[in-house]
């Protein structure tokens, strides 16, 4: 062979040994490792023993338990409680698509803490800041025709009685359900976790003693105002002009105007009955029904979605009737107005009274009632 080519031969001999060496560390680590012919297996320890050794080494690691349970798919052990799925330690898995695989009590919590709550709360934000913003820039409604100092009834006291009863049940569920889904957010850190947890505790108490008067004061209210609440000519003509609050007269209308007919159709009839339903579900109070898990999760999503809307559409309604318009307050609270203040919010309604068609005193004049308007 010539001299001058052997020192490349040999260079390029070690080249090829040092590119095959890692290859062949790899394939010799992936090689299984057979034991010795006279090698004997020592006996596997129990499952009891393993974990008792565990134990000794990493105490508190459940996570064996754990992966047996969710292993376990639906499968159902043995209990002494009575009553359906009482046996079974976690929901079965679900696969939704475009996410892994979940159970579905995982799938709840995902729903309520990343859909529900985040964009639940910036909508009554939302709503409150714009109510806040209209008061600044349009200040109290009413009050440009002077009052005469003559009454007409607006609310007989059944009337008012039965608003009372479903407003002061409102107010009780709306502010216990705030403060047990948002109020780990914005009291929690500045009451601290004790008071807190008493706080969400009674108002939990209150919340579940409070709905089932709040159903039933929903039910009179319905009846009682669902007459004057029915369709009528001018309706779409206020709702067009949107009742002329951005000028300088509102839109004629009858006893109620069609914004309060919406609410009464929208939040008192369709979110009213669903609130109303879910929340008999999750107080079980509903004879029959199972009350398995996936009920429990799915009237909770139907109650807080229904209640978010329902909070919404009546913090309008709380406003006007009690800073956001000169008399409404008074109205509910003696059941009174001024033949001024119907004429100016209400015209149609007031025109008949002014013919008789409608009694300017609708109740028993009681000893300090207010003097009636005349009909003419």
């Amino acid at each position: 062979m010539n001299a001058t080519l052997r020192p490349l031969l040999v260079l390029l001999m070690l080249l090829l040994l040092l590119a095959l060496l890692p290859a062949a560390r790899a394939q010799q680590a992936a090689a299984p490792q057979l034991p010795p012919a006279d090698f004997v297996a020592p006996a596997l320890p129990k499952p009891e023993e393993s974990n008792a050794e565990r134990g000794k080494t990493q105490p508190g690691n459940n996570a064996p338990f754990w992966r047996a349970v969710r292993e376990s798919g639906n499968s159902e052990g043995f209990t002494t409680l009575p009553g359906v799925e009482k046996g079974v330690l976690i929901q079965p898995f679900v696969q939704y698509p475009g996410s892994r695989l979940t159970t579905a009590g995982e799938a709840w919590r995902e729903v309520r803490n990343r859909w529900i709550l985040p964009y639940g709360g910036a909508l009554l934000l939302i709503v409150v800041g714009a109510i806040a913003l209209f008061y600044w820039r349009k200040g109290v409604l009413g009050g440009h025709v002077p009052d005469t100092g003559r009454r007409v009834e607006r609310f007989t006291p059944f009337e008012r009685s039965a608003h009372w009863a479903n407003a002061i049940a409102f107010v009780i569920l709306g502010v216990s359900g705030v403060v047990m889904a948002f109020g780990k957010f914005f009291l929690l850190p500045v009451i601290g976790g004790t008071l807190f947890g008493w706080l969400t505790y009674a108002l939990k108490t209150a919340h579940n003693f409070a709905g089932p008067v709040f159903a039933v004061s929903l039910i009179v209210v319905f009846l009682t105002f669902v007459r004057d609440n029915l369709p009528r000519k001018g309706d779409m003509q206020w709702l067009a002009r949107f009742g002329g609050l951005l000028g300088e007269r509102e839109v004629p209308s009858h006893r109620f105007n069609a914004a309060e007919k919406l609410l009464f159709w929208g939040g008192v009839f369709v979110l009213g009955a669903i609130v109303v339903a879910s929340g008999l579900v999750l107080d079980k109070l509903i004879p029959g029904l199972e009350y398995t898990r996936g009920d429990m999760q799915l009237a909770h999503i139907v109650h807080a979605l229904a209640t978010i809307l329902m909070l919404t559409a009546f913090i309008g309604h709380i406003y006007i009737g009690t800073i956001g318009m000169k008399g409404a307050y008074g109205a509910m609270r003696t059941g009174y107005v001024d033949e001024a203040w119907a004429q100016e919010h209400h015209e149609w309604w007031y025109d008949d009274i002014k013919a008789g068609k409608i009694p300017a005193q609708r109740s028993r004049t009681g000893e300090n009632a207010p003097q009636a308007a005349t009909q003419t």
